[in-house]
């Protein structure tokens, strides 16, 4: 990891990324607010729209703050972007279980990115202020990640249990829940009293699994930057697109049997730069891993895992 440098993020700049996140979701809002079908055209423009920004995010930052800072920003925010394409696996797996209308599809997977979103601020305030207490922080986080790498190992392609959620369990206790959904509507009243459609139900399954993914991918950017601000841009650039993604990675996202597999070696990959820099600061003959090195390692799994997922599928097919 690159020496400790001057933070990125002025409160000029945070203020402003800011209210250009707010921005873009109020305009993600307004396309949601009639539900209709998503078409192969419009979730590519989307797509690509949302891949432009982040790149010309990072060659800003490469005049801006340097080489490394745009390094590490592009690094990070690749890390990101493969954990999110797990998190959408996760996703599609929820609206299939909940048979979620595909008019509607689209508004359920935008709140679930605003709930990631507020997610990640908490536990990147939460990073910061371990880091700021101590180097013992990066140890911490690489355990964090060594254990889930084996919990994402262990999990396989196994689907979410739906009726094991405790989210869903209570939430069902306290409201009754219509039988059918009702447009883009959570709440109704139905027979003099107020009730839940399945919407909301598959709204509080998809936050609940916001915070699964939250706690992987916090600690996994940290082992990339030490910069919050560059953290918050990588994961806020990495969810933002997710809606549009889902669209058009939806027949991929089956296809890439091996995906839990390669981001299990990423998350653990990171833990062992995470330990390495702990101990780097205490023993200084303990070597660290260059940002460079970081990034080849985790392009080169991701471009594995996904020739030996489409090899494995066209095998099964055959």
């Amino acid at each position: 990891m690159a020496e400790p440098a001057a933070p990125v993020g002025t409160p000029a700049l945070w203020a402003i990324s800011i209210v250009a996140l707010v921005a873009l979701l109020v305009v993600d809002f307004l396309v949601t607010r009639r539900p209709h079908e998503v078409s192969m055209r419009e979730a590519a423009a989307w797509s690509v729209f949302y891949l432009a920004l982040p790149v010309a995010f990072g060659v800003w930052l490469w005049f801006d703050a340097g080489t490394d800072r745009a390094l590490e920003f592009m690094t990070g925010f690749v890390v990101e972007k493969s954990l999110s394409v797990d998190n959408l696996f996760v996703f599609m797996l929820l609206l299939a279980a909940f048979a979620v209308p595909a008019a509607v599809q689209q508004r359920v997977l935008l709140y679930g990115i605003v709930g990631a979103l507020v997610l990640r601020g908490v536990f990147i305030a939460a990073g910061a202020a371990m880091l700021a207490a101590g180097t013992w922080a990066f140890l911490v986080f690489g355990v964090v990640l060594f254990a889930s790498a084996v919990k994402v190992v262990r999990q396989g392609e196994a689907e979410p249990d739906i009726s094991r959620m405790r989210s869903v369990r209570l939430l069902r206790r306290f409201m009754p829940v219509t039988d059918d959904y009702r447009g883009a509507r959570m709440v109704v009243r139905e027979n003099g009293r107020r009730a839940l459609t399945p919407l909301a139900v598959v709204v509080v399954a998809v936050f609940a699994t916001d915070v699964v993914f939250a706690v992987d991918s916090v600690p996994a950017v940290y082992g990339i930057t030490e910069d919050p601000y560059l953290v918050f841009a990588t994961n806020a650039f990495a969810l933002m697109g997710l809606r549009a993604l889902y669209f058009v990675l939806h027949a991929a996202l089956a296809k890439l049997v091996h995906l839990n597999h390669g981001l299990a070696v990423i998350l653990a990959f990171i833990g062992v730069k995470l330990v390495l820099h702990w101990a780097h600061g205490i023993w200084p003959a303990v070597p660290e891993i260059p940002t460079p090195v970081s990034l080849a390692v985790i392009i080169g799994t991701l471009a594995v895992v996904t020739f030996t997922s489409l090899r494995a599928r066209r095998r099964a097919d055959a």
